[in-house]
């Protein structure tokens, strides 16, 4: 499967599972070459993304190979590549619990299985604009928020999560965004709810989302939309 069959395949995915945004949000992967990032080409949905809708670009954001435009905040992918080398593929959606949730300044707490891959500690956190991450140097900021870590909230903005693999990163915005709905729910139905603690936090992360685990879910999340085209 090429880069841009990756692409293809997280972003339609993530289009299915609460991450879509009318044309904006983007998935990348890096160049198994070293060329650059394959990134969601702009002007299309999520659920449009074929791998002729892909591009491959350098750190400048230049168009290397493809034909579609390159969408403005690329930084958020070229600049947490260059400082992870661990990370494989990145995505950024303006997933709408996680916006709603990040308004909220609360910490986010595991209240289901999904929150333990982000707590303990509390989920980083980028707050310096809301605005479009559209340059080197608020990518680089973005960068050095999300640390070591696999996920951020761009505070009125939306999501971004890191992964070694296009599954991984994928998978990750989906729990993302379904452990903020879920807190969000608890939080308007209650002034105090139920949580697990960072012990319990920790052995259901190991558990619930070891790598055999998440392949399996990919699997599934391939195969249902392979069914529904």
């Amino acid at each position: 499967m090429t880069p841009a069959d990756e692409v293809s395949i997280g972003c339609r995915v993530l289009a299915a599972h609460g991450n879509a945004d009318l044309i904006w949000g983007h998935l990348s992967i890096r160049d198994p070459g070293g060329a650059g990032v394959w990134l969601k080409a702009a002007g299309y949905g999520m659920e449009e993304i074929t791998p002729d809708r892909v591009v491959l670009i350098d750190r400048d954001g230049t168009r290397l190979r493809g034909d579609g435009r390159v969408h403005l905040e690329y930084p958020i992918h070229t600049e947490i590549m260059a400082a992870r080398p661990d990370v494989g593929a990145v995505v950024h959606s303006h997933a709408e619990s996680a916006v709603a949730f990040a308004a909220t300044g609360l910490p986010l707490r595991p209240v289901g299985h999904e929150g333990t891959l982000f707590w303990p500690p509390d989920i980083a956190r980028f707050t310096t604009t809301g605005d479009l991450i559209r340059d080197r140097a608020l990518g680089s900021a973005v960068a050095e928020a999300i640390g070591d870590r696999n996920a951020l909230l761009l505070h009125r903005h939306g999501l971004v999560t890191a992964g070694p693999d296009v599954p991984t990163a994928v998978l990750t915005a989906i729990f993302l965004e379904k452990a903020c709905r879920l807190q969000l729910q608890a939080a308007a139905a209650a002034d105090t709810y139920d949580h697990s603690d960072e012990a319990e936090a920790l052995a259901k992360r190991a558990r619930c989302y070891a790598p055999a685990q998440l392949d399996a879910a990919w699997s599934y999340l391939v195969r249902r939309l392979a069914s529904s085209a």
